[in-house]
């Protein structure tokens, strides 16, 4: 009846529990059942997707503080409260300050199949408001954020689009400048954690004294300078995104501890025995392949497994250059307005080397070229010799096609046959091409059946 929906039933006696539940379980819908509410508190997160049905006496936290709980982690989940006839002015009470419903006790199966129905109802229509208006969302926000007309950026739009929706761990990599901050932040800003915070902390930025504390707070009098107890970042980041950048550099200890946060998702401050709960999601940014610096030792292996839930590989601009034109012009743009400037008109002469760049500094070093275009610097926007030439028009599609041949056999691995296909190219021209423009095998590892004619096999 509702697909994916579920009731999280809270109810410390035996016998009306398996009874609810029994008759819940008949009329189609699907239940969890748990003795008390600090066992069902761990299974509510931002977008679950159900409802709480609970006693309202329960030992320990009753079911009007389970009520405050819920609505602190998501207001749009509903409550229905099962009251003893003395605890009905305490119901309404709780109606008032945002609870769905309440039965009373005794109560036939009917009615409480009703209100559990009616509230999955109500559920069922909040999650699918959300839904669509994430939608309209991600067509303004990630598409006007993630630019470029590539097919890789198309690829990781739709990646991001998919990811942001749920609360999995996610893992980039990509060289400097190729915008992890920025595609975590969309993750974030597109998904139901986006009232909450968006934490970010470099990795490689902190003394390896610090790190710890950064990442997990303290309580005061922990260490010599802590005066007061402090908050850290894994904390602050509850109910939000935790992207921790240059995850690679993090001190093999801590590397420990967080592995052991993110299974349990609690922690321990610095100076304290107390166990924090977390609801947390981790976004990883690496400028290397954390596998081969796992496989050196260099990075525990046991944490990369953990993050490498869903992973995202930024390219780096040299493999996008279509997206070169559009992504110069949105950020002259952007220079322009925050400069009081009108943004002129670009020459061809820039763009051919705007084209024939390599972009070491990837999106990063585009966006301040731009600025220094605006800025009204002339020739030299790229660091290069003002008297420096344009390249001609057949020596760019030159540097564009050899681009474009090495990309394909890297992506390859070197599978010649698999690389022609992809460029739809027949082998003949692309050996011709290969020979042209000076692209030798070494390094793409092509196997004896892809070797061009007249090659040694390697």
């Amino acid at each position: 009846m509702f697909d994916g929906l579920k009731i999280l039933l809270v109810d410390d006696d035996p016998a009306v529990r398996r009874a609810v539940a029994q008759t819940l379980e008949l009329a189609g819908l699907a239940v969890d059942v748990f003795t008390t509410a600090e066992e069902a508190l761990p299974h509510i997160a931002v977008g679950f997707r159900g409802i709480v049905l609970s006693d309202v006496r329960l030992p320990g936290m009753d079911g009007v503080q389970l009520l405050r709980r819920v609505q602190a982690v998501d207001a749009a989940i509903p409550v229905v409260l099962i009251t003893a006839h003395g605890d009905i002015a305490m119901a309404v009470h709780a109606m008032r300050g945002g609870a769905y419903d309440f039965v009373e006790k005794p109560f036939t199966p009917e009615r409480i199949v009703e209100a559990a129905t009616r509230a999955l109802e109500k559920r069922a229509l909040s999650l699918e408001v959300s839904r669509l208006r994430e939608q309209v969302a991600d067509r303004r926000g990630i598409d006007s954020t993630l630019l470029g007309p590539s097919s890789v950026m198309e690829a990781l739009r739709r990646q991001v689009r998919s990811l942001a929706a749920t609360s999995a761990d996610v893992m980039l990599i990509g060289e400097t400048g190729t915008g992890k901050e920025l595609v975590a932040r969309c993750l974030h800003e597109h998904s139901p954690r986006r009232a909450r915070h968006f934490v970010a902390l470099n990795c490689g930025g902190l003394p390896d004294t610090l790190v710890e504390s950064e990442l997990f707070g303290h309580e005061a009098g922990a260490f010599t300078s802590a005066a007061r107890r402090r908050v850290g970042k894994i904390e602050h980041a509850h109910g939000g995104t935790l992207l921790l950048d240059e995850i690679e550099s993090m001190p093999m200890a801590v590397q420990v501890k967080l592995l052991r946060v993110l299974q349990e998702r609690r922690l321990e401050r610095l100076g304290s025995n107390e166990q924090v709960p977390v609801d947390v999601r981790v976004v990883a940014a690496a400028k290397s392949d954390l596998k081969a610096e796992a496989e050196l030792r260099r990075f525990r292996p046991d944490l990369y497994y953990r993050l490498n839930v869903a992973v995202l590989h930024l390219p780096p601009l040299r493999e996008r250059r279509e997206d070169i034109p559009l992504l110069f012009e949105h950020f002259s743009m952007q220079a322009a307005a925050r400069h009081g400037r009108e943004p002129g008109p670009t020459p061809a002469a820039l763009l051919q080397r705007l084209a024939a760049h390599d972009w070491p500094g990837n999106v990063r070093e585009l966006r301040n070229v731009a600025e220094r275009h605006v800025l009204g610097l002339g020739g030299d926007v790229l660091g290069l010799e003002t008297a420096r030439p344009a390249a001609s028009l057949a020596q760019q599609i030159n540097q564009i096609e050899k681009a474009l041949i090495e990309q394909a056999l890297r992506q390859h691995r070197g599978r010649a046959s698999a690389a022609c296909e992809a460029l739809g190219v027949s082998r003949t021209a692309f050996y011709e091409k290969m020979a042209r423009l000076g692209i030798t095998i070494d390094g793409f590892r092509l196997s004896p059946s892809d070797t061009p004619p007249g090659h040694p096999s390697p």
